[in-house]
């Protein structure tokens, strides 16, 4: 007979010393309680041993006994205990007398002392019955303390296929999983191997990454990964976990070190929180909270310590486990160019497997916009909403992939105090539906919704972990300006020991901390996460969206006409009797060819490079998250490169045709015999596109926008001077190996080739003709080819300058 009764509400629940009960909002707690003042999971019941005990999970409004806040005592027979307000909160009484012999109220899988199987203790699931039909089956966890969530038969000799179509054995409802996604094999020996069927995301045995198209053996220690399920072979039978978002986190001994003095920036970090809550992570500049961000989500692992989504650690599970993770950046990941239902519908596209149906793409898009109430704004451009709309539509795409775990970083910058509510407001919904959120940020009005805060002080170390309400009183401060100004005035004080020897620090962490890391020195992974579409479609993709980007950007639209007419026209004011030809007057020279061709190849290489210089550091961060859901590096750098090479190739036909054809021309060309025309355009756009592959390796070097311009005036002025047609560059040694690597001598070398500038220009006092510039099909070809090698070197140079910008743990 149970010791102990609970009573609410007229409800009895006879308290068996085997399990745990906990309390709460959440559907799944054993004693539920539809209270906005009561947390989502708020407390639990247990057997301690040799009382029962209440324990709360750092509610936001607190836990009474007897009027007073506790977190955690010991409870008994004629215990008053009050959820989320002293007075008035819900009241539950604990008696030691059976009240009766049924269970009013109380979930079904309470009435029986024992479960019929899974085992008691906390977190035990429900009775289930296999698909197949027949008695309840032992389950066993999956990662953490997880119990399976179904299962299912397998037969010797037959095969079970996995997928999200209709027709396989095992359907997995899950847009992350290909509609074939692998099978389950018998052998007639009884033994059991995974086997891919080329799936885009992967099939993970152990959170190592199958090779496509291969096989593994299995046994009962295996975890087989696919999507959001995980499974595991007992018996002949599967035991299958979906990862629906209840997932713990936790950080143990996270150290980061960096320079050759290996200076540690981040220092002995722990702390672990439970499924379903708001973190929050506040502190000073300088106390790392960025840096914790990077190695909680696996950008930049730290150098010693575990992170463990579930028990599993990230680092070493990276592949699997990335398309559970969400992150959040500060600045916008998404084109505010385009409407909100294009964007999230490109995101899409990107992010799920490529056989997946437009339809259910479509319908994954409109189920999101609808449960963050953004589609009424679904058809505005994302640039037209408002800051807290945009950080809901950043939160939207992360969400598209469902997934257990969403970090933000700073996500109310710069946001008014009501915005900032409705966004802390919507991290605190999006918990409560059943995900781990953890924000950094600076704001701290809105602490009070979080479940947990942890407070960063200078130097890299915790200086706070536990619920928000309780931290002033930890400082011994009456506000959050007090606390960061001690923090200033004493930089140099041990916050992190004062943190270790606290009493808040055994109640909140101390458990997490007693647990030695996995590894001493945890190593990146070296793992290639799967594509989830093949390098084609992402091309495809990627391309379509830029150009709707650009489509988008009238002003861009406008520039991209307009600059070239201008340069043109420009080249057009420059004075010539006989164009580009010989002037007889003058034994054939010509000298206004020379700056005639100038302020062309000039025009060439500024409305090149002007093209490109700023696309690609204003989409890293959009890039830098791309890539850790699986974007190819190479097809997005040839989505630039082919959107913007046609629009360079474009501009340097408008302006060889305005500052060309009102010329004279010489009657033949080398490549085209009856139009010198179309050699000299093909120069010139060559030299645009090979100018704007420069601009990108600027756009991939710099670390903000601003410095792009003083950098692309520097690069168009050095191209005026190693052009050749100003002053000879040929003869001087140093220089003319320099001019090797300019466009613009090979540009105007190949326009020299179709003109006869040796006959134009001719060498002066001894020096000789120029070889570039010979008349003749060959000297034409070399210009050219090398004038595109330099484009296709600069294509390698920026792959390599992209990989500085993709998480750590990639590469």
């Amino acid at each position: 007979m149970p010791d102990l009764v609970l009573e609410l509400n007229g409800r009895t629940w006879n308290l068996d010393q085997s399990r745990s009960y906990r309390l709460g909002r959440d559907p799944q707690s054993e004693v539920v309680l539809d209270d906005a003042r009561v947390s989502w999971r708020h407390a639990t019941i247990r057997w301690g041993g040799r009382g029962w005990l209440l324990e709360d999970h750092g509610s936001t409004n607190g836990t009474f006994v007897h009027g007073q806040r506790v977190h955690q005592t010991e409870v008994g027979a004629g215990s008053s205990v009050h959820l989320g307000n002293a007075t008035d909160g819900p009241h539950l009484r604990l008696t030691a007398t059976a009240v009766g012999a049924e269970v009013h109220g109380a979930p079904t899988y309470l009435a029986p002392a024992q479960p019929a199987w899974g085992g008691g203790g906390e977190g035990a699931a429900p009775p289930r019955i296999p698909p197949q039909g027949g008695a309840p089956v032992q389950g066993t966890p999956i990662y953490g303390n997880h119990n399976p969530t179904t299962f299912h038969k397998l037969h010797l000799g037959r095969v079970t296929r996995i997928g999200r179509a209709l027709d396989n054995e095992l359907r997995v409802d899950d847009l992350q999983v290909s509609r074939h996604h692998a099978e389950f094999r018998a052998a007639p020996d009884g033994r059991f191997e995974i086997f891919d069927l080329g799936s885009h995301n992967g099939t993970f045995v152990n959170g190592q990454q199958l090779a496509p198209r291969t096989s593994r053996l299995i046994g009962p220690q295996d975890i087989v990964g696919v999507g959001h399920s995980t499974f595991r072979l007992v018996g002949d039978q599967l035991e299958e976990f979906v990862d629906t978002g209840a997932v713990t986190f936790s950080a143990r001994h996270l150290t980061v070190q960096v320079g050759p003095e290996k200076k540690k920036i981040l220092k002995d970090v722990s702390f672990g929180v439970p499924e379903k809550s708001l973190v929050a992570v506040i502190g000073p500049s300088g106390s790392g909270k960025s840096t914790l961000l990077k190695a909680l989500t696996g950008y930049r692992p730290a150098n010693e310590g575990d992170v463990l989504y579930d028990s599993r650690n990230l680092y070493k599970q990276f592949a699997e486990l990335r398309q559970r993770i969400g992150l959040v950046p500060q600045d916008d990941i998404l084109h505010t160019q385009l409407t909100v239902q294009t964007a999230l519908r490109y995101a899409a596209k990107l992010r799920f497997p490529g056989d997946t149906a437009e339809a259910e793409r479509r319908e994954r898009v409109d189920e999101v916009l609808r449960e963050l109430k953004l589609d009424v704004h679904k058809e505005k451009q994302i640039s037209s909403l408002s800051g807290g709309q945009r950080k809901r539509v950043s939160v939207a795409l992360e969400l598209l992939t469902k997934p257990s775990l969403i970090f933000l970083d700073e996500p109310t910058s710069g946001l008014d105090p009501g915005m900032d509510r409705d966004v802390m407001k919507l991290l605190r919904a999006l918990a409560d539906d059943g995900r781990t959120v953890l924000v950094v940020t600076h704001s701290v009005a809105e602490l009070a919704l979080c479940d947990r805060l942890l407070v960063m002080a200078p130097g890299g170390s915790v200086a706070y972990f536990g619920p928000p309400g309780e931290a002033l009183n930890f400082f011994g401060y009456e506000t959050w300006a007090d606390v960061f100004s001690a923090f200033e005035s004493y930089r140099d004080y041990d916050w992190g020991g004062r943190w270790h020897g606290s009493q808040h620090y055994q109640m909140y962490a101390a458990d997490i901390d007693a647990v030695a890391p996995q590894s001493a020195q945890v190593q990146p992974a070296q793992v290639k996460p799967p594509k989830p579409q093949s390098w084609g479609v992402q091309l495809v993709t990627l391309v379509r969206r830029y150009a709707s980007v650009i489509a988008s950007d009238r002003g861009f639209i406008a520039l991209m006409f307009i600059l070239p007419i201008v340069l043109g026209v420009m080249s057009v004011l420059m004075p010539a009797d006989t164009g580009l030809l010989p002037n007889p007057k003058k034994g054939g020279a010509n000298e206004d060819a020379g700056p005639i061709l100038v302020i062309i190849a000039v025009g060439a290489c500024l409305g090149g490079a002007a093209n490109s210089v700023r696309e690609l550091i204003k989409e890293r961060v959009i890039y830098e998250r791309e890539r850790a859901t699986g974007l190819s590096r190479s097809a997005y750098l040839w989505s630039k490169v082919i959107v913007l090479g046609l629009i360079t190739v474009l501009q340097g036909a408008i302006i060889a045709a305005i500052g060309l054809l009102p010329r004279d021309l010489p009657e033949e060309g080398l490549l085209v015999k009856a139009s010198p025309f179309v050699d000299l355009t093909l120069a010139i756009a060559a030299l645009g596109f090979t100018c704007m592959m420069f601009g990108l390796i600027i756009s991939a070097l710099v670390k903000t926008a601003e410095k792009t311009m003083p950098l692309l005036v520097m690069f168009a002025i050095v191209q005026v001077v190693f052009t050749g047609a100003l002053f000879p560059v040929h003869e001087t040694p140093g220089l003319a190996q320099l001019s090797w690597l300019m466009p613009s001598r090979w540009a105007t070398a190949a326009i020299g080739a179709v003109v006869d500038l040796n006959t134009l220009l001719p060498a002066q006092d001894g020096a000789k003709p120029d070889p570039l510039w010979e008349h003749d099909l060959g000297a034409y070809a070399l210009d050219m080819g090398v004038l595109l090698g330099l484009g296709a070197l600069s294509a390698v140079i920026v792959l390599r300058l992209l990989r500085r910008h993709e998480p750590e743990v990639m590469r």
